[in-house]
């Protein structure tokens, strides 16, 4: 099977709150970059872990990303949720990473993860263009 794939879900999403959100996100990743107040990577780590483990409805990021669409007046466009998820649970894992990374002082390291994760943010902000699809797809692949 060399098809590209995505993971598949009967559950669609509003793309439009999803890009939002990782807009936010990313000027979380930039304040932390510019500033290194641990306490973002916490409320990050916390926001993601909301979004997946409890409910997206109590994520303070989701609840603001779906009022500014309101106010900005964008349309819905619902996409499949799925690869939504997985990109949370690659959020989820950098943030706790780049946490870690901090937490022993492994600057270098905690530099690269900040840029990759940031990389993948901006693809999906500006292109919408998933990165977790991709990794998927890679995984999948060797798999199979």
């Amino acid at each position: 099977m060399n098809n590209k794939s995505c993971p598949i879900s009967l559950i669609s999403v509003d793309s439009n709150v999803a890009r939002i959100n990782a807009f936010f996100t990313g000027m979380l990743v930039i304040t932390y970059f510019l500033t290194l107040q641990t306490p973002i990577l916490y409320f990050l780590v916390l926001d993601f872990s909301t979004k997946l483990f409890l409910k997206k409805e109590y994520s303070f990021l989701f609840i603001l990303s779906s009022a500014t669409k309101d106010i900005l007046k964008f349309p819905s466009v619902k996409v499949d949720a799925a690869p939504k998820r997985l990109a949370n649970y690659f959020g989820l894992l950098f943030a706790i990473l780049i946490t870690i990374a901090t937490l022993l002082e492994f600057s270098t390291f905690m530099y690269a993860l900040l840029i990759i994760l940031f990389l993948c943010i901006f693809l999906e902000v500006v292109f919408n263009y998933c990165l977790g699809c991709e990794v998927y797809h890679l995984y999948k692949r060797f798999l199979s």
